[in-house]
């Protein structure tokens, strides 16, 4: 039976309280796994309009997997659904998921930075390690992603993994995602003697890692694609720092354009998602 709209949205609204043993273990980890976060009759309502939009949008449609270089092979990106489905919009707009963001990240509050779908196609390759902040021109460390599989995620799916503790260890924060970066970081994630954890999603658990944290997916050696939305949450207050490389650049153009060094990030594009009462 289809959720109606007023339950869908009670459902992405309702507060999911955490303990402070799961805020101690997101400092010490760097990630968090939640269980139960989203019902399965919240993903049946939004999955399909988030698949049809993120397939029209494939840049590597029609293009062979054999054909593309590794990131190619890993998923398919697409940024900034919520500006083109209602239904992204209200997943990436959840008051439940951003009270989380903001819970875990010790803020008065969180802004969008941005959401993506990283599907990840039938027999897709896998993602190479990295950490997410490389990318982003932010001033503190208070961002963090929510990993928002659409559907149970088995170990043959290509879940992500992550490298315990990683977040506290200045490894791999210059290194583009790459076959370069699966190396060099997979030999310091060793050398470190760095808990890799890897476990499956169960439909409807989400995911938080901070900006800095280690991780990485195995390749998806199933008949059926990976679906996966992604929502990047950064501290209320974050301000714009210098940008220190190409990708970081770029993302300021894309991800908040009208934002300055040394301003807070509060672009059109990055809109308040959660704001505490309390002050």
């Amino acid at each position: 039976m289809a959720v109606s709209q007023p339950v869908l949205e009670a459902a992405l609204r309702e507060p999911y309280p955490l303990t402070d043993a799961q805020r101690q273990q997101f400092r010490d980890d760097g990630y968090l796994h939640l269980q139960g976060v989203l019902g399965s009759d919240v993903l049946h309502a939004l999955e399909p309009a988030i698949t049809a939009d993120t397939l029209a949008h494939d840049r590597n449609a029609g293009v062979p997997l054999e054909d593309r270089d590794t990131y190619g092979k890993a998923f398919i990106q697409v940024g900034n659904l919520w500006q083109r489905s209602e239904e992204a919009r209200q997943l990436t707009f959840s008051r439940r998921l951003a009270e989380i963001a903001a819970s875990l990240l010790d803020t008065r509050g969180v802004r969008l930075w941005h959401d993506q779908a990283l599907y990840k196609e039938p027999s897709g390759g896998f993602t190479p390690w990295h950490a997410d902040q490389q990318y982003w021109p932010m001033a503190s460390s208070r961002c963090v992603t929510a990993w928002i599989p659409l559907h149970a995620v088995p170990l043959e799916m290509g879940p992500l993994s992550f490298a315990r503790g990683s977040h506290l260890k200045k490894i791999g924060r210059e290194l583009a995602i790459s076959d370069e970066s699966e190396q060099l970081i997979q030999q310091a994630v060793s050398s470190e003697g760095l808990r890799e954890v890897i476990e499956p999603f169960e439909a409807g658990d989400v995911s938080f890692h901070l900006g800095w944290t280690l991780h990485r997916a195995g390749p998806n050696t199933t008949a059926s694609p990976r679906k996966v939305h992604t929502v990047i949450y950064m501290d209320i207050d974050m301000r714009m720092a210098e940008p220190r490389n190409a990708a970081q650049r770029l993302d300021h153009e894309t991800w908040t354009p009208s934002s300055v060094v040394g301003s807070i990030m509060a672009d059109p594009l990055n809109p308040v998602l959660f704001e505490s009462a309390i002050v």
